[in-house]
């Protein structure tokens, strides 16, 4: 057993900083000694960290030290046979893992509504995806997962498949019998992949969830800084798996990744693991006390519902509120925003929260916001509202070109009211949650273009230019 307090690469850092060297390498900051005077203060702790792969400090791409020891204590902890780290978040993760696994023109299960890097990883592997629509719950009122015997026969269908690809849990936190899914993928010896990026706290047992890794998942990803207490893009890649090699996933991790990864970054993994270990009983029933305190200073409104949790399901720090209808998601959220209140994404109807792997303490602010939100939606006009349960209307779906094909093809810009019919040159994406509404290389439907319309009328951002005008198209 390897001691779970240790930060090996962290205190690698520090006491490279602690012998005061002189820096004749890179990065041209020199440990912060040269640094614009505005940012100075707030930059000058990170970047003593802000190191590059000098003797005793490792290299990721061919890691035999201290990264070395950081990853196996991060193996041991996700109890995986490999961890790496991640400095280009979840994406390059979810690159990899597909890349690993698949050639050009492989069949791949995939659940339809998956992060776009999912869909970027289809697109450079070649693959030929078979994408099977979530069902609509309505206990949440969103779309969650498929049906895992709906599933469970896609893959009975479809044994030649390379690798069926999941997400766990949804943003919203929801979980589903993904085991179920493993085992029988496993049958027909068909990896499976988990975008399990906003899971990596289920390490902790108890209160949250199982997370895919103990379920039987052969590769999963975490995004460690969404749910832990890490740097912005700093991520893990799990791997326990035979059916996958090795050598191609640290071919692909070489290619993908930065030949000049983050110190800082890597190091914050380090803690962030350590941070997780540390976490006890006691500390979890606070979390859990400070969360049930939190869903009641919500629903403190008229305005507004506090979504009702499963435990086991769903992951307890992620506070959803369903606004009445007339309303939108995205107004209330600017209210609350207006108030100093940040949550982490809006939608249509829904606005979620999340708490935080500690208790929270800012009761009185966010109770005056809540009297204050309440007042002001007294005076809100009320709107029409959409019936999103038409969005994903087809069980399961192909593309209507092959990645080759939409390669070969050019592509114009078609106005809304010439579009139908036509196969989309580009995911039509609304971020946050950075699921695309509408797939490269799939047709266009006038519910598309509804739902389009309806959300940036609601205030939703898309990674889209133009997208109220129209989109690209293949000729």
């Amino acid at each position: 057993m390897l001691n779970q307090q240790q930060v090996p690469l962290y205190e690698a850092l520090k006491k490279r900083g602690k012998s005061n060297p002189i820096s004749f390498h890179v990065p041209g900051h020199k440990s912060g000694l040269v640094f614009h005077n505005y940012g100075k203060d707030s930059y000058k702790e990170i970047l003593s960290l802000d190191l590059t792969e000098l003797t005793g400090l490792d290299d990721l791409h061919a890691a035999q030290g201290v990264i070395a020891h950081s990853q196996h204590l991060a193996a041991e902890w996700f109890q995986t046979e490999s961890t790496h780290f991640l400095v280009g978040g979840s994406t390059v993760g979810n690159l990899t893992m597909i890349l690993a696994t698949v050639q050009p023109g492989d069949k791949v299960i995939v659940q339809r509504n998956s992060h776009k890097s999912i869909l970027n990883g289809l697109e450079l592997s070649g693959a030929s995806p078979i994408f099977v629509a979530p069902d609509f719950d309505e206990s949440v009122d969103r779309y969650t997962a498929p049906n895992v015997e709906k599933l469970k026969s896609i893959i009975q269908t479809n044994p030649d498949a390379k690798a069926i690809i999941l997400t766990y849990p949804d943003y919203f936190g929801r979980t589903f019998n993904i085991e179920s899914v493993i085992s029988y993928a496993h049958r027909y010896k068909i990896p499976v992949l988990v975008d399990e990026a906003h899971g990596v706290h289920f390490s902790v047992g108890t209160i949250f969830p199982k997370s895919s890794i103990e379920l039987g998942a052969d590769m999963v990803v975490q995004s460690a800084h969404k749910m832990a207490p890490a740097m912005t893009m700093a991520s893990f890649l799990h791997s326990n798996t035979s059916l996958i090699s090795s050598e191609k996933i640290n071919y692909y991790l070489q290619m993908l990744q930065s030949s000049s990864p983050s110190y800082p970054l890597m190091a914050s993994l380090d803690l962030a693991r350590a941070y997780l270990a540390d976490i006890v009983i006691d500390d979890l029933l606070e979390i859990q006390a400070s969360v049930d305190r939190l869903r009641n200073v919500l629903s403190k409104s008229s305005y507004w519902q506090v979504v009702e949790t499963v435990r086991g399901v769903d992951d307890p720090l992620k506070v959803t509120i369903q606004v009445n209808e007339g309303y939108t998601g995205s107004g209330v959220a600017e209210l609350f925003e207006n108030q100093q209140i940040y949550p982490e994404l809006s939608t249509h109807n829904q606005i979620l929260f999340i708490h935080g792997l500690t208790s929270f303490c800012e009761w009185d602010q966010l109770i005056e916001a809540i009297e204050k939100i309440n007042e002001q939606l007294k005076l809100a006009p009320r709107h029409a509202t959409i019936d999103n349960e038409l969005l994903f209307n087809e069980p399961t779906q192909t593309l209507a070109l092959s990645y080759q094909l939409m390669n070969e093809k050019k592509t114009r810009f078609v106005t809304w009211k010439s579009v139908y019919g036509l196969i989309a040159a580009e995911a039509v994406i609304p971020y946050p949650p950075g699921i695309p509404l509408i797939i490269k290389g799939e047709k266009i439907s006038k519910t598309h273009e509804n739902m389009v319309k309806y959300l940036l009328s609601k205030g939703t951002s898309f990674q889209n230019n133009d997208i109220s005008e129209g989109l690209k198209v293949f000729e």
